[in-house]
């Protein structure tokens, strides 16, 4: 009967209506909720098989909901290093535990960014989510594969202890006064038996330097080892001779008698430059080949650093640190090293390497790596967090906690470096606002009120026409 047609698509509009009050409640109660996306509740018509010389039969309205989850939020800042936001299609990859994952536990897929350091040093968002990135090996690279979930592990910046960096390049900018007169016993110089190291132990034997550059370094450990530069001129002209020595106790005795390094020439030109082309003929006799000036150190174990075929010292056993090779840039660094007739001075000198030091900050940049930042200097990279895309974005299954699911009809993911394939990059110290509209929900509200009120007046006059043909028998 068309009345009772009318009746129950007047409660299909009941129920569709009520379903759009949901989203909408929905919407309004995450409307400070980062990363949330909105949702929307969209009506198609029922139209139900009409049959001929039959009056019309009413087949009332459905409610579908549907997710914008591709629709960005503006970007917010924040005052934490560890809050990120998404500049484009990605999503976070998470999981419910940090620890001890399997293939078979769920990887979940979310924007709300909002990360804090937990009380084992994991990345959990303010769900309980755990951010999930590549590890960063020793070498700085990274191993990453677009479709395995199993290369990803929690992201862990707790773990990170004290970092130290060794000595690999010495520049120096000082010169040598080129008027200095000759030492009284500049003819019995040597080496071997009558040197400036020698000296430096006991001022009774040997030669005194006629200038001195103390160069700090630091070993494996982050220990500092002062090494010194002696200079002592030489009867040749434009001509010095040239000791590195270390400080007392650092190297073995055995390998550095009076804890001697490398001896030789230092050559200068006419016009008080150094002279590349004189140390080169010099062989064996000048300092440094220019071509390759370095200082090579044996472990305390006798171990050559990387790439070392020999070595001119070894640190002592007790110490118990790593070899290291050291380049001194005598020539190329700003000024270098010269001989003018001016009061011998060193300008500057620059080393790289530092010394012990602890954490002090986590940092986050637009490609994803979180480096940690140590007092002393040094940034270590620690993990590049992993972005995921999706074929259909909007139609991922949502869970608690903000977060989705992979769906049938999302398709699968594709994990991708942040920056690339659409992905987008990472803000640190920003968040992806609610995309809620609240100007536009209070309007939607008071039509769905309406649209509400008007399905229940179609069941009211649909109601009241069957009292009344009820009525007609009386």
């Amino acid at each position: 009967m068309s009345i009772n047609g009318a009746m129950l698509a007047g409660v299909s509009g009941l129920a569709s209506n009520a379903a759009a009050l949901s989203s909408i409640s929905q919407n309004i109660a995450n409307v400070n909720t980062v990363g949330y996306k909105r949702v929307a509740t969209e009506f198609s018509t029922v139209v139900n098989t009409q049959s001929q010389g039959v009056s019309y039969s009413a087949g009332g309205v459905k409610a579908n909901t549907r997710q914008f989850i591709s629709q960005p939020g503006q970007l917010q800042r924040t005052t934490s290093s560890t809050d990120l936001a998404i500049a484009g299609q990605g999503f976070f990859v998470v999981t419910e535990k940090s620890e001890n994952l399997t293939p078979s536990d769920a990887r979940l897929f979310t924007r709300a960014g909002a990360f804090k350091i937990d009380e084992l040093g994991y990345l959990q968002n303010t769900s309980g989510y755990y951010l999930q990135g590549w590890p960063v090996d020793a070498d700085g690279n990274v191993n990453l594969d677009p479709s395995d979930m199993n290369r990803l592990s929690t992201i862990n910046v707790g773990s990170v202890g004290g970092a130290a960096e060794p000595t690999t390049r010495v520049s120096l900018n000082a010169n040598l006064k080129s008027s200095t007169k000759l030492n009284d016993d500049i003819a019995l110089y040597d080496p071997a038996t009558h040197s400036m190291s020698m000296y430096a132990l006991d001022p009774t034997t040997g030669i005194k330097p006629d200038f001195e550059i103390t160069v700090p370094v630091s070993d494996s450990k982050g220990g500092q080892r002062n090494i010194t530069i002696s200079f002592l001129k030489s009867a040749t002209a434009n001509e010095w001779h040239a000791e590195i020595r270390a400080p007392d106790g650092a190297v073995d005795p055995a390998v550095s008698p009076n804890n001697l390094l490398k001896s030789g020439t230092v050559a200068f030109t006419q016009d008080g430059r150094f002279d590349v082309a004189r140390m080169t003929a010099l062989g064996a006799g000048a300092l440094f080949d220019p071509a390759n000036p370095v200082l090579t150190f044996a472990g305390s174990d006798g171990s050559l650093p990387p790439g070392a075929t020999g070595s001119e010292a070894q640190w002592d056993a007790s110490l118990g640190i790593a070899g290291q090779s050291i380049v001194f840039d005598l020539n190329a660094s700003a000024g270098g090293l010269t001989q003018y007739d001016s009061t011998s001075f060193v300008q500057a000198t620059f080393t790289n390497g530092t010394a012990f030091g602890n954490l002090t900050e986590i940092q986050i940049d637009d490609t994803g790596f979180v480096t940690a930042v140590f007092d002393n200097g040094v940034m270590r990279k620690i993990a590049q967090v992993a972005l995921a895309t999706f074929p259909s974005t909007d139609s991922l299954s949502e869970v608690s906690g903000n977060a989705y699911r992979v769906s049938q009809n999302s398709g699968t993911y594709n994990l991708k470096a942040p920056g690339t394939g659409g992905a987008g990059m990472i803000g640190a110290s920003q968040l992806e606002a609610s995309t809620v509209d609240l100007s536009h929900e209070f309007t939607s509200l008071i039509t769905t009120q309406r649209a509400y009120s008007a399905s229940s007046k179609i069941i009211t006059t649909a109601d009241e026409m069957l009292a009344e043909l009820i009525n007609i028998k009386r």
